[in-house]
């Protein structure tokens, strides 16, 4: 019975292999062309190349249409086809195309199919922004401290600005509308509910150019958002026969600002200006009483008005005067890049790189060049120059305290530094811009109230944040009682964050990548390197002694281990060097925490 079922079971495996061989018989007759005979097969020793190939033997991807090789790639995420793109220069060539990049967005933005962001690579820049876009968010009081995602819009193509206030957040896009992200009572798993920040979503308003609210840092103050927009307006006869324009009953563009309640996005007033007026920035400058709007022109002019933020509420309609900034009428050849404001100050940059001061407070004027030789209580809009050795680039201004980059990528501090929000490794005010030496290059810095943190990109492609000054309220998260000295911050920063933002509450930071935008920073001559390495050396030197004497006054194990961590942080070394020496010390001192605790009884 053995044999007889060995004899049924290798009958069965040839009727399977003779039943496999005709049904792909028929590929070799479609190959060959019909009527003509077959060709005999060389034998393995004679075989070419192109008869393997002719066979099927191997076939190469570059045989493939361009269109099936785009709509194969179009479902890979998109770190997987950039790192597609570094295997060879064919697939560089093929992963770099638009028509990759089409497919790709309109795969993560379906209502982006009939518009693009503009520029040499529209499809490219379109998906890449709408891949990395997002808003992290870490909380400082509470027991568990880790970063955090909002929700995302659908409709929202990038992440261009953001701006946090009492209740909520505010996102532009790079389409020109503005979303409205709510906090919210939401179910957790648990079947709990739970307060979560920015879980909803609303659109605000579109063709939104720029936004600003209350900019002293304490989100407390921020209960108007005001929204710089473009809206259409009709024109009447009488105005289109005198101005020669448009017929009467068609619309044109003219620029306004839109007032909106920040807790229920309630528009509250609206300011439209003449269609000759075009601008494209707006901060906000003094009291809720006597509110100053700062509007920048797109020739670089500045101009301003003053509203009552207390009587925005009441139903009524009054006109206000839009007079030119005093920085404009004295320096007329000047043209203004961008702005920045607190609650009693201002700075201009210019598209030169200079820089321009507006204080209006005197205990500021003296905070930040430590002396009132200059200031004038009758003139408080004269503008000041700050002198810098070159073309500054971004600038971030605190309450009383002053940030500055150049174009070398060099970060200069000035004002007052009580809590070494200068991060000069001391707290020595400041009343002329000090750099920064040992951090270079920052993506964003950010100016606090008595802090100051800086994104800065390490070696390894990833980015780390940096902070210094008071650490109260968790303010630097890993440092509660501050730092002179730029350290290193206990968060996770996504690897495309761009723009960072800190208020009392909460740290905030914007993931958008935009390949459009080239490095700002260029190499610093030999002859601008300032300093020569001999001086160099001996003012480090200079500042280790000083550590050493800071470090035999300090009575507790605790205050020499802090004080060491300083110092580390101001030592121009890698940031994995840091790191290293950092964790080293927390090591140490927890080691003698536990020697030194008494044994239980």
């Amino acid at each position: 019975m053995a044999g007889r079922a060995d004899m049924s079971d290798r009958r069965i495996v040839r009727k399977f292999r003779r039943r496999k061989l005709q049904r792909f018989s028929h590929i070799s007759s479609i190959e060959e062309p019909l009527g003509q005979p077959k060709k005999k097969r060389r034998s393995s020793s004679t075989e070419t190349t192109e008869d393997k190939k002719g066979r099927g033997d191997s076939i190469s991807i570059q045989v493939f249409p361009p269109e099936l090789l785009y709509y194969i790639i179009s479902f890979l995420p998109v770190k997987d086809v950039v790192a597609l793109g570094q295997t060879c220069r064919y697939f560089y060539e093929v992963c770099d195309s638009e028509g990759v990049w089409q497919r790709i967005c309109r795969r993560l933005s379906p209502r982006l199919r009939d518009e693009n962001s503009g520029g040499s690579r529209p499809w490219k820049r379109s998906a890449i922004l709408n891949y990395t876009k997002g808003l992290y968010f870490q909380m400082f009081s509470g027991r568990r401290h880790f970063v955090s995602k909002t929700v995302a819009p659908l409709l929202s193509h990038g992440y261009r600005k953001f701006l946090p206030t009492k209740d909520h957040v505010f996102i532009l896009d790079y389409n020109g509308t503005l979303f409205f992200l709510k906090n919210a009572l939401v179910s957790s798993t648990m079947g709990h509910i739970q307060w979560r920040r920015a879980c909803r979503y609303m659109v605000l308003c579109r063709s939104a150019k720029d936004f600003a609210t209350d900019p002293r840092s304490d989100t407390v103050y921020r209960k108007y958002l005001y929204v710089l927009a473009t809206r259409e307006q009709p024109v009447t006869a009488a105005v289109g026969r005198s101005e020669g324009s448009s017929p009467a009953g068609s619309g044109r563009l003219c620029d306004c600002v839109e007032v909106y309640l920040q807790s229920s996005g309630q528009r509250v007033f609206k300011m439209t200006f003449h269609f000759s007026m075009k601008f494209k920035q707006i901060v906000l400058v003094g009291q809720e009483t006597e509110r100053s709007l700062l509007l920048l022109t797109e020739e670089g002019k500045i101009y301003s008005l003053v509203v009552n933020e207390t009587q925005l509420d009441q139903p009524r309609s009054y006109t206000v005067q839009l007079a030119l900034r005093k920085v404009s009428k004295c320096l007329p050849h000047i043209s203004v890049r961008n702005m920045h404001s607190n609650q009693s100050s201002a700075v201009y940059l210019t598209d030169e790189g200079t820089v321009y001061f507006e204080v209006h407070s005197p205990g500021v004027y003296r905070d930040l060049f430590g002396t009132l030789h200059a200031f004038d209580p009758l003139d408080q809009q004269m503008p000041l120059a700050l002198s810098l050795p070159a073309k500054v680039l971004s600038c971030a201004l605190g309450y009383n305290h002053l940030g500055l980059v150049d174009e070398f990528g060099r970060i200069f501090m000035q004002g007052n530094n009580r809590y070494g929000q200068l991060g000069t490794g001391d707290k020595i005010d400041r009343g002329e811009p000090a750099q920064v030496h040992y951090l270079k290059c920052p993506i964003d810095l950010c100016c606090g109230l008595n802090h100051t943190l800086v994104l800065s990109q390490s070696g390894d492609f990833s980015k780390d944040l940096m902070g210094c000054g008071c650490g109260a309220g968790g303010r630097l998260p890993g440092w509660p009682k501050g730092s002179a000295s730029f350290v290193r911050l206990h968060t996770k920063v996504p690897p495309c964050a761009r723009r960072i933002c800190s208020t009392r509450e909460c740290l905030y930071m914007l993931s958008s990548h935009d390949i459009e935008e080239v490095p700002a920073y260029r190499e610093l001559p030999a002859s601008k390197a300032g300093v020569a390495p001999s001086d160099t050396e001996a003012m480090a030197a200079r500042a280790c002694e000083e550590y050493l004497s800071q470090l035999h006054k300090c009575p507790t194990l605790e205050g020499r281990m802090a004080k060491m961590k300083e110092a580390v942080g101001s030592m121009p070394l890698m940031t994995f060097q840091k790191d290293f020496f950092w964790e080293a010390l927390d090591m140490i001192q927890r080691a003698a925490e536990i020697q030194e605790a008494p044994a239980p009884s």
